[in-house]
This record gives C-alpha cells, sequence and structure tokens, in this order.
C-alpha cells in the first residue's frame, strides 16, 4: 500500500475506536440530562460552525450549484437521518446491541456499491464481510435471546441509521474526486442542519440546561468534538484513497470497543444495568469481526507482478 493508504486505514482505525466509545459514552446522559434530538441539534450546530470557520480560513474553494442537490442528499443521509436515528436507537436498546446492528452497513454499502459506483466484489471484500458477518450473526441471534437492555424499536433505529449511513458513504464518494474533504463536509453538515431543524429545534427549547453537570458538559464535548467533528474528518479523508466498502468495513471493530466499554462501566464503575450484556459467546463473535476487518483491508495481489514473476521462473 502506499502511504496515503496506510495513513486513510489508520484514520479509519482511529475513527471507529471513537465510534465504538461513543455507544456508551452518549447514552449515558439519555434521556436524564437531555432529549436524543437537542443533542443531535448540539452536536450538528457546534460542528457545522467549526467545520465552516476551518474552510473559510484554508479552503478557498467553490462548490458548482449542480453539485448542491447531491450535497444536500449526503446531508440528508449522513448527518440528519443517521444522527437522528442512532441518538434515538442508543436511547432506548443497548451499546453491545447497536454496535453489533450497525455491522450490517458494510453490506449495504457492498450492495449500494454494485449498483450505484459499479464496485467489483474483490475476493478478499467476500471473505472478510463473511467472516465478520458470522459473528455479527452470532451476536444478533444471540443478544436477542439474552437478557440486557436491548429494545426492538431501538434496534430498528439503529438498522435505519446503518442503511442511511451505508448509502451516505457510496453517494459521497462520488464527490471526492471532485471537491476537498473540508469542503464536502462543511456542506454535508450545513444541510444536515438544516434538515433537523424541525425535529431538534423543539426539544433544545425544552431542555433544562440547568441541570447539566461537568459529567453532562464533558460528554457532550467528547460527542462534538470527537464523535462529531475528528471522526467525520477521518472518514472523508480515508474516502480519497480508500473504496466505500473498505471503509465501511472498519464497523467491524466497533463491537469489540463497545464491549470493552461495557465491561469497564459493569465491572469497574459497578454500572450493574449493562452486567447482563457481557459473556462469553459476544467475545468470541467481537473476535470473528475484528478478524473480518483485516481480511477485508488487505490490499489484493498485484496481477501484473504476479505475471512477471510466473515468467520469470
Amino acid at each position: 500500500m502506499t502511504k496515503n493508504v496506510y495513513k486513510a486505514h489508520f484514520a479509519l482505525l482511529a475513527a471507529n475506536l471513537i465510534y465504538g466509545a461513543n455507544y456508551i459514552i452518549a447514552k449515558g446522559i439519555m434521556p436524564d440530562k437531555i432529549r436524543p434530538s437537542a443533542f443531535v441539534f448540539i452536536r450538528l450546530a457546534c460542528c457545522t460552525l467549526l467545520f465552516w470557520i476551518l474552510k473559510t480560513l484554508f479552503i478557498k474553494e467553490k462548490v458548482e450549484r449542480k453539485d448542491l442537490l447531491r450535497l444536500a442528499l449526503c446531508g440528508l443521509l449522513g448527518a440528519a437521518a443517521n444522527q437522528l436515528l442512532f441518538f434515538h436507537g442508543i436511547n432506548l436498546t443497548s451499546p453491545v446491541d447497536a454496535s453489533i446492528i450497525m455491522t450490517v452497513t458494510p453490506v449495504l454499502v457492498l450492495i449500494f456499491s454494485v449498483f450505484i459506483l459499479y464496485e467489483r466484489i474483490t475476493k478478499n471484500k467476500l471473505i472478510g464481510i463473511t467472516v465478520g458477518g458470522i459473528g455479527a450473526i452470532i451476536l444478533i441471534v444471540y443478544g436477542g435471546n439474552a437478557a440486557g437492555t436491548s429494545s426492538v424499536l431501538g434496534n430498528v433505529l439503529v438498522f435505519l441509521n446503518a442503511t442511511s449511513y451505508g448509502l451516505y458513504l457510496v453517494v459521497v464518494k462520488t464527490l471526492m474526486k471532485k471537491y476537498n474533504a473540508m469542503t464536502i463536509v462543511s456542506w454535508v453538515f450545513l444541510f444536515g442542519f438544516i434538515f433537523m431543524l424541525p425535529f431538534g429545534l423543539p426539544d433544545i427549547l425544552a431542555t433544562d440546561f440547568s441541570a447539566f453537570d461537568t459529567d453532562t458538559y464533558l460528554v457532550i464535548g467528547y460527542v462534538v468534538l470527537f464523535t462529531t467533528f475528528f471522526a467525520y474528518l477521518f472518514n472523508v479523508y480515508a474516502l480519497n484513497y480508500v473504496s466505500p466498502s473498505v471503509s465501511s468495513s472498519y464497523i467491524y471493530l466497533q463491537p469489540a470497543i463497545s464491549f470493552i466499554m461495557v465491561s469497564i462501566y459493569a465491572y469497574v464503575l459497578m454500572k450493574d444495568e449493562y452486567a447482563q450484556d457481557i459473556n462469553l459467546i459476544k467475545i468470541l463473535s467481537c473476535l470473528l469481526v475484528i478478524v473480518g476487518v483485516y481480511i477485508i483491508s488487505k490490499p489484493p495481489k498485484d496481477s501484473s507482478k504476479l505475471k512477471a514473476k510466473k515468467q520469470h521462473y
């Protein structure tokens, strides 16, 4: 792999470590301190401002009018719908369940990529998704019968979030060769904020900010700066050098990270409500999805080099 591709994989790893921790961190203050839609309002408002400040200072690039509709679609899929569905879903269901369900994203991305980008499905992608998918299926089937904090409605909302995010990854890829990553993410968040307003504004006006404590502000800060600002930048940067299916495959790491966080909350911080979400089957399943990430991220062998090698012998 080239140096830029290595950097792209490192960016994807960092983004998904952040996302994996976010499942339980964000859930910790909902709905007692803040409602999901109000949380999304703060998240999008702050990051839209941050992205546009950076773009204004460092990126002097204009978007063609014909591309605004596609950017608006990206804003709907990758910011508004994606975040509203996720926060309402995680508010209702287990962090482990949510991270498991999100592993369906690479499958959806491959399907969308075949029809929209005409992407070729390589052997490594099929094997990696199959191995990781087996781990995810085991977790989903077993998790549905296990005790814990799961919810059918919450799981459905998280699945719809995965679908929205998967389609976003494919649609935004078509803009990557034309515009700077900062330009794209700035417009995506601006449109996302506009689409979110009817849902988030009533809840933000009803929020009792006087009830916020230090932990509440720390959680909001983590979600705004890391889960949103840095993670989105990492993902957009990576899409310049790897395909949407490779990018989405890193989501297989999230159940493992979520499981570790739930373990800390259950056994270190003594949060008993999370203890039932942890068992040996889930540990083994998470190992499978990690192996799936490794396989799918391996570059295909250079057929020209193999051919030259054979001719040499």
